[in-house]
């Protein structure tokens, strides 16, 4: 193929007010056409083939929040909508690259993209032919964030009782079977917003899952936990979700507070009206990001070795990452399913 000099790209134009929006005058994003720079010494010119979606992105245009309280700078006016993804490399200056190599880089929502080599993780074909879209999410960041979440932050330990909010999501999912399979939890509760989501996550191995917008609910998590509180809460949600699961947990329960999706598009205050709840039952409630871990080739290669060597990647249970076909004009649309329970898994955008 002639190599491009120019890309589609997708823009952050304006600050968005509530959910992003990608058409209309004031729309978050906007599809503009950029030339590529010329490639500098160690430096790839890439094709974007998988991009990751994930809930985190909307919190990088968080712009009324000071940049020293972000985890990452948050996204300027004018730039390339940040994402990462698998590339093809298409030109290199960099000894660490040559054409046609596949790897795992910050393309963006991008055709195409000229990245420093060493923003790069070069990708190697996966034993027994399995997909390399697990680069992105089970053997990628969202595999890692569930590992080292239960792991690590919580340390979850085998015979207790989990409960995982966003059950059905990317990261939930993930935590669900890394608590069956490596944890070996006593009992793992999930929490998703539909029966037929609640159903898939039982055939990853949650004993049960719970559909919040049920009117019986609350009823039924009562029940569940009748016999056993809650000692570890893997908590995607935030907001009133967070609240309300204080009053079901253990004392000395621990949480790991991985996401807040439920507020991600608001403007309102989370009001904690169960946090004596947090001092009568010592409760542990700790925040953490991948990034925590993810820039630690030890620890990636430490979570690599034990999702090899455990049943997740075998499981006869859809491990297969949900993947969308989609063109560059389609990217804003396909990321915005994580926000209207459009997705089930890791959602990826494959371009074509």
């Amino acid at each position: 193929m002639a190599v491009p000099t120019e890309t589609k790209c997708w823009v952050m134009a304006r600050k968005p007010q509530g959910l992003p929006t990608y058409s209309g005058k004031d729309a978050t994003f906007e599809l503009l056409t950029k030339a590529l720079p010329e490639l500098q010494p160690n430096q790839v010119l890439v094709e974007a083939l998988y991009l990751s979606n994930d809930p985190a992105q909307r919190t990088w245009m968080s712009l009324d929040v000071s940049a020293k309280r972000h985890y990452v700078p948050p996204i300027e006016f004018g730039s390339v909508m940040r994402a990462r993804g698998i590339v093809k490399v298409l030109r290199s200056t960099s000894k660490g690259f040559k054409e046609g190599d596949l790897g795992y880089g910050p393309v963006g929502w991008s055709a195409y993209g000229v990245l420093d080599a060493d923003s790069v993780r070069p990708l190697s074909p996966l034993p027994g032919g399995m997909d390399m879209t697990l680069h992105v999410g089970t053997l990628g960041l969202t595999g890692m964030t569930a590992y080292y979440g239960l792991i690590e932050i919580v340390q979850a330990k085998e015979g207790e009782t989990i409960l995982i909010s966003g059950a059905a999501g990317a990261t939930g999912s993930m935590a669900v079977r890394i608590a069956k399979h490596l944890v070996k939890a006593g009992k793992i509760i999930g929490i998703a917003g539909t029966d037929e989501k609640c159903r898939w996550v039982e055939k990853l191995g949650a004993d049960l899952c719970l559909n919040y917008k049920s009117p019986t609910f609350g009823d039924d998590l009562a029940k569940a936990t009748e016999d056993k509180l809650i000692d570890v809460f893997f908590d995607n949600v935030g907001g009133e979700m967070l609240d309300s699961m204080l009053s079901y947990m253990a004392m000395y329960g621990r949480v790991a507070l991985c996401g807040a999706i439920s507020i991600y598009n608001s403007s309102s205050a989370t009001l904690l009206k169960n946090f004596p709840q947090l001092i009568t039952m010592r409760l542990n409630l700790r925040g953490f990001v991948v990034h925590d871990f993810s820039n630690d080739e030890a620890k990636r290669e430490q979570f690599i070795q034990a999702m090899l060597e455990s049943d997740i990647l075998t499981a006869n249970d859809g491990i297969q990452d949900t993947v969308v076909t989609g063109i560059v004009e389609d990217i804003p649309k396909i990321w915005l399913r994580l926000f209207d329970g459009g997705n089930q898994g890791k959602l990826i955008t494959k371009l074509e």
